[in-house]
Protein backbone atom coordinates (compact mmCIF):
# COMPACT_ATOMS: atom_id res chain seq x y z
CA UNK A 1 0.00 0.00 0.00
CA UNK A 2 1.59 3.49 -0.56
CA UNK A 3 1.16 5.99 1.77
CA UNK A 4 0.21 9.86 0.24
CA UNK A 5 2.24 12.44 2.00
CA UNK A 6 -0.24 14.98 4.28
CA UNK A 7 2.24 18.07 1.91
CA UNK A 8 0.77 16.40 -1.02
CA UNK A 9 -2.91 16.66 0.26
CA UNK A 10 -2.05 20.60 1.99
CA UNK A 11 -1.16 21.36 -1.77
CA UNK A 12 -4.37 19.73 -3.52
CA UNK A 13 -6.38 22.02 -0.48
CA UNK A 14 -4.94 24.59 -1.15
CA UNK A 15 -4.90 24.84 -4.81
CA UNK A 16 -6.52 28.07 -6.79
CA UNK A 17 -10.33 27.97 -6.78
CA UNK A 18 -11.49 28.41 -10.83
CA UNK A 19 -13.82 31.56 -11.42
CA UNK A 20 -17.07 29.91 -12.35
CA UNK A 21 -17.92 28.78 -15.73
CA UNK A 22 -19.03 31.52 -17.96
CA UNK A 23 -18.34 34.57 -15.40
CA UNK A 24 -16.16 37.77 -15.88
CA UNK A 25 -16.02 40.81 -13.95
CA UNK A 26 -18.09 43.43 -14.36
CA UNK A 27 -16.53 45.51 -17.53
CA UNK A 28 -15.23 48.95 -14.86
CA UNK A 29 -14.66 46.88 -12.24
CA UNK A 30 -11.66 44.92 -11.24
CA UNK A 31 -11.93 42.25 -8.12
CA UNK A 32 -10.35 42.47 -4.90
CA UNK A 33 -7.00 40.24 -4.59
CA UNK A 34 -7.00 36.78 -4.20
CA UNK A 35 -10.55 36.41 -4.82
CA UNK A 36 -12.04 34.01 -7.47
CA UNK A 37 -15.95 34.23 -9.23
CA UNK A 38 -18.02 31.71 -7.10
CA UNK A 39 -21.60 32.64 -8.46
CA UNK A 40 -22.05 34.69 -11.52
CA UNK A 41 -25.54 35.74 -13.09
CA UNK A 42 -26.39 38.41 -15.95
CA UNK A 43 -29.54 39.11 -18.09
CA UNK A 44 -29.92 41.12 -20.91
CA UNK A 45 -32.87 43.04 -18.86
CA UNK A 46 -34.09 42.31 -15.14
CA UNK A 47 -34.79 44.53 -12.45
CA UNK A 48 -33.32 45.25 -8.87
CA UNK A 49 -33.67 46.89 -5.96
CA UNK A 50 -31.52 49.41 -4.68
CA UNK A 51 -31.13 50.76 -1.09
CA UNK A 52 -30.88 54.63 -1.01
CA UNK A 53 -30.69 56.86 1.55
CA UNK A 54 -34.58 57.64 0.48
CA UNK A 55 -36.12 54.03 0.83
CA UNK A 56 -35.50 51.24 -2.52
CA UNK A 57 -35.06 52.67 -6.23
CA UNK A 58 -36.22 50.05 -8.55
CA UNK A 59 -33.66 50.25 -11.62
CA UNK A 60 -34.19 48.05 -14.43
CA UNK A 61 -31.58 47.29 -17.36
CA UNK A 62 -28.63 45.13 -17.83
CA UNK A 63 -28.15 43.31 -15.30
CA UNK A 64 -25.12 41.80 -13.23
CA UNK A 65 -24.56 39.83 -9.70
CA UNK A 66 -21.15 38.45 -9.16
CA UNK A 67 -20.14 36.61 -5.76
CA UNK A 68 -16.70 37.02 -5.06
CA UNK A 69 -14.79 34.23 -2.42
CA UNK A 70 -11.78 34.54 -1.03
CA UNK A 71 -8.84 31.86 -2.25
CA UNK A 72 -7.86 29.72 0.36
CA UNK A 73 -4.76 30.28 0.15
CA UNK A 74 -5.08 34.22 0.40
CA UNK A 75 -2.01 35.05 2.52
CA UNK A 76 -3.95 37.90 3.88
CA UNK A 77 -7.88 38.52 4.78
CA UNK A 78 -9.16 41.78 3.74
CA UNK A 79 -12.13 43.51 6.28
CA UNK A 80 -15.41 44.01 5.32
CA UNK A 81 -15.24 48.08 5.70
CA UNK A 82 -11.85 47.49 3.19
CA UNK A 83 -13.92 45.80 0.59
CA UNK A 84 -16.55 48.32 0.64
CA UNK A 85 -14.25 50.87 0.73
CA UNK A 86 -12.34 49.57 -2.00
CA UNK A 87 -15.46 49.72 -4.62
CA UNK A 88 -16.43 53.43 -3.26
CA UNK A 89 -13.36 54.49 -3.80
CA UNK A 90 -12.81 53.23 -7.37
CA UNK A 91 -16.35 54.20 -8.17
CA UNK A 92 -15.76 57.48 -7.00
CA UNK A 93 -12.69 58.41 -8.78
CA UNK A 94 -14.61 58.11 -12.00
CA UNK A 95 -17.06 60.32 -11.35
CA UNK A 96 -19.62 57.97 -9.48
CA UNK A 97 -21.67 58.92 -6.16
CA UNK A 98 -22.17 56.98 -2.78
CA UNK A 99 -25.76 56.73 -2.56
CA UNK A 100 -25.95 55.28 0.75
CA UNK A 101 -23.48 53.12 2.91
CA UNK A 102 -24.71 51.56 6.42
CA UNK A 103 -21.05 51.43 7.61
CA UNK A 104 -18.94 48.24 6.99
CA UNK A 105 -21.64 45.77 5.36
CA UNK A 106 -23.35 47.28 2.43
CA UNK A 107 -23.04 50.06 -0.07
CA UNK A 108 -25.14 51.94 -2.94
CA UNK A 109 -23.61 53.60 -5.45
CA UNK A 110 -24.49 55.44 -8.93
CA UNK A 111 -22.31 56.40 -12.17
CA UNK A 112 -23.13 58.23 -15.14
CA UNK A 113 -20.26 56.82 -17.48
CA UNK A 114 -20.67 57.85 -21.16
CA UNK A 115 -24.19 58.58 -21.18
CA UNK A 116 -25.12 55.04 -19.25
CA UNK A 117 -26.70 55.58 -15.88
CA UNK A 118 -24.79 52.63 -13.83
CA UNK A 119 -25.78 51.39 -10.34
CA UNK A 120 -23.79 49.71 -8.23
CA UNK A 121 -24.82 47.48 -5.23
CA UNK A 122 -21.67 46.11 -2.87
CA UNK A 123 -22.19 43.78 -0.06
CA UNK A 124 -19.43 42.17 2.07
CA UNK A 125 -19.36 39.85 4.67
CA UNK A 126 -18.44 36.79 6.47
CA UNK A 127 -15.14 38.71 7.64
CA UNK A 128 -13.93 39.96 4.63
CA UNK A 129 -13.81 36.03 3.06
CA UNK A 130 -17.05 37.14 0.29
CA UNK A 131 -18.10 39.93 -1.01
CA UNK A 132 -21.26 40.41 -3.57
CA UNK A 133 -21.40 43.05 -6.70
CA UNK A 134 -24.65 43.94 -8.28
CA UNK A 135 -24.65 45.98 -11.09
CA UNK A 136 -27.73 47.76 -13.61
CA UNK A 137 -26.70 49.75 -16.17
CA UNK A 138 -30.34 51.79 -16.81
CA UNK A 139 -31.96 51.44 -20.27
CA UNK A 140 -35.74 50.39 -21.55
CA UNK A 141 -36.36 47.40 -22.60
CA UNK A 142 -36.18 46.42 -26.10
CA UNK A 143 -39.92 45.81 -26.65
CA UNK A 144 -39.88 42.52 -28.57
CA UNK A 145 -43.59 41.40 -28.66
CA UNK A 146 -45.85 44.15 -29.60
CA UNK A 147 -49.42 45.03 -29.65
CA UNK A 148 -51.22 47.21 -32.25
CA UNK A 149 -54.41 48.96 -32.80
CA UNK A 150 -55.63 45.84 -34.66
CA UNK A 151 -55.27 43.52 -31.99
CA UNK A 152 -56.70 46.29 -28.98
CA UNK A 153 -59.68 46.89 -30.82
CA UNK A 154 -60.40 43.03 -31.31
CA UNK A 155 -59.64 42.92 -27.28
CA UNK A 156 -62.15 45.79 -27.12
CA UNK A 157 -64.68 44.28 -29.06
CA UNK A 158 -64.55 40.65 -27.51
CA UNK A 159 -63.79 41.69 -23.71
CA UNK A 160 -64.28 45.38 -23.45
CA UNK A 161 -60.82 46.27 -22.24
CA UNK A 162 -57.12 46.11 -23.64
CA UNK A 163 -54.33 46.17 -22.24
CA UNK A 164 -51.47 48.33 -23.17
CA UNK A 165 -47.71 47.59 -22.54
CA UNK A 166 -44.82 49.98 -23.18
CA UNK A 167 -45.88 52.60 -21.52
CA UNK A 168 -43.29 53.96 -19.84
CA UNK A 169 -42.76 56.43 -16.43
CA UNK A 170 -39.38 56.20 -14.83
CA UNK A 171 -40.09 55.15 -11.04
CA UNK A 172 -42.89 57.05 -9.04
CA UNK A 173 -43.53 59.62 -11.44
CA UNK A 174 -46.47 60.48 -13.65
CA UNK A 175 -44.62 62.04 -17.25
CA UNK A 176 -44.82 59.96 -20.25
CA UNK A 177 -41.26 58.85 -21.28
CA UNK A 178 -40.12 59.49 -25.23
CA UNK A 179 -39.81 55.46 -25.43
CA UNK A 180 -43.74 55.81 -25.37
CA UNK A 181 -44.25 56.61 -28.79
CA UNK A 182 -44.96 54.19 -30.68
CA UNK A 183 -47.82 52.77 -28.18
CA UNK A 184 -49.19 55.71 -28.03
CA UNK A 185 -49.20 56.04 -31.90
CA UNK A 186 -50.57 52.56 -31.92
CA UNK A 187 -53.81 54.14 -29.42
CA UNK A 188 -54.37 57.10 -31.59
CA UNK A 189 -54.12 55.34 -34.72
CA UNK A 190 -57.16 52.79 -32.54
CA UNK A 191 -59.34 56.05 -32.34
CA UNK A 192 -59.26 57.35 -35.55
CA UNK A 193 -59.80 53.87 -37.06
CA UNK A 194 -62.78 53.58 -34.58
CA UNK A 195 -64.19 57.66 -34.29
CA UNK A 196 -67.13 56.28 -32.19
CA UNK A 197 -65.39 54.40 -29.75
CA UNK A 198 -64.73 56.21 -26.36
CA UNK A 199 -62.06 54.63 -24.23
CA UNK A 200 -61.37 54.92 -20.26
CA UNK A 201 -57.88 55.01 -19.86
CA UNK A 202 -57.11 52.98 -16.48
CA UNK A 203 -53.79 53.62 -15.15
CA UNK A 204 -52.46 50.15 -12.89
CA UNK A 205 -49.99 49.48 -10.88
CA UNK A 206 -48.28 46.46 -8.89
CA UNK A 207 -48.32 45.93 -5.08
CA UNK A 208 -45.03 48.17 -4.39
CA UNK A 209 -46.17 50.92 -2.17
CA UNK A 210 -48.76 52.32 0.06
CA UNK A 211 -52.02 52.23 -1.18
CA UNK A 212 -53.24 55.15 -1.51
CA UNK A 213 -49.88 56.12 -2.89
CA UNK A 214 -50.82 53.66 -5.85
CA UNK A 215 -54.34 54.83 -6.44
CA UNK A 216 -53.18 58.49 -7.06
CA UNK A 217 -50.05 57.36 -8.87
CA UNK A 218 -52.46 55.26 -11.33
CA UNK A 219 -54.44 57.61 -12.05
CA UNK A 220 -51.88 60.62 -12.91
CA UNK A 221 -50.26 58.60 -14.67
CA UNK A 222 -53.76 57.59 -16.73
CA UNK A 223 -54.28 61.15 -17.10
CA UNK A 224 -51.04 61.90 -18.58
CA UNK A 225 -51.24 59.54 -21.15
CA UNK A 226 -54.60 61.30 -22.24
CA UNK A 227 -53.28 64.55 -21.86
CA UNK A 228 -50.17 63.38 -24.79
CA UNK A 229 -53.19 61.56 -26.95
CA UNK A 230 -54.66 65.24 -27.26
CA UNK A 231 -51.60 67.27 -27.30
CA UNK A 232 -49.68 65.17 -29.95
CA UNK A 233 -51.97 63.24 -31.74
CA UNK A 234 -55.51 65.21 -31.73
CA UNK A 235 -57.36 62.81 -29.80
CA UNK A 236 -60.40 64.94 -28.85
CA UNK A 237 -60.64 65.27 -25.03
CA UNK A 238 -64.03 64.16 -24.56
CA UNK A 239 -63.28 60.88 -26.57
CA UNK A 240 -60.96 60.11 -23.08
CA UNK A 241 -61.32 59.83 -20.01
CA UNK A 242 -58.75 59.04 -17.22
CA UNK A 243 -59.01 56.27 -14.01
CA UNK A 244 -56.74 54.89 -11.66
CA UNK A 245 -57.42 51.66 -9.79
CA UNK A 246 -53.50 51.30 -8.27
CA UNK A 247 -53.22 47.32 -7.23
CA UNK A 248 -56.92 46.77 -7.28
CA UNK A 249 -57.02 44.58 -10.43
CA UNK A 250 -53.94 42.55 -10.83
CA UNK A 251 -53.35 39.97 -13.92
CA UNK A 252 -50.77 38.22 -12.64
CA UNK A 253 -49.32 37.56 -9.13
CA UNK A 254 -47.26 40.56 -7.50
CA UNK A 255 -44.75 37.82 -5.74
CA UNK A 256 -42.66 37.68 -9.01
CA UNK A 257 -41.10 40.56 -10.91
CA UNK A 258 -42.48 38.74 -13.98
CA UNK A 259 -45.96 39.24 -12.45
CA UNK A 260 -45.61 42.69 -10.85
CA UNK A 261 -44.22 43.69 -14.44
CA UNK A 262 -47.47 42.47 -15.97
CA UNK A 263 -49.80 44.21 -13.65
CA UNK A 264 -47.83 47.86 -14.28
CA UNK A 265 -50.23 49.05 -17.42
CA UNK A 266 -52.98 51.22 -19.05
CA UNK A 267 -56.07 49.44 -20.20
CA UNK A 268 -58.24 50.96 -22.56
CA UNK A 269 -62.15 50.14 -21.48
CA UNK A 270 -64.80 51.27 -23.82
CA UNK A 271 -66.92 53.69 -22.41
Amino acid sequence: MVLLSPVLFLGAALAQRQDAEGSKDHPILSRMPNFYVYGYDEKEFDRYEFQTSDGKAAIEGHYYSIAYYLQDNSPKTPSNLQIIRNVENAIKRIGGAVLWDNGDRDATLKLELQGREIWIGVSAGDGGTRYYLTTVEKEAMQQEVTANAAAWSSDIANSGHAAVYGIYFDIDKAVVKPETGPALQEIAALLQKNPKLNIHLVGHTDSTGLFDHNLKLSEARAAAVVNALVTQHGIAAARLRASGVGQLSPVASNRTEEGRARNRRVELVEQ
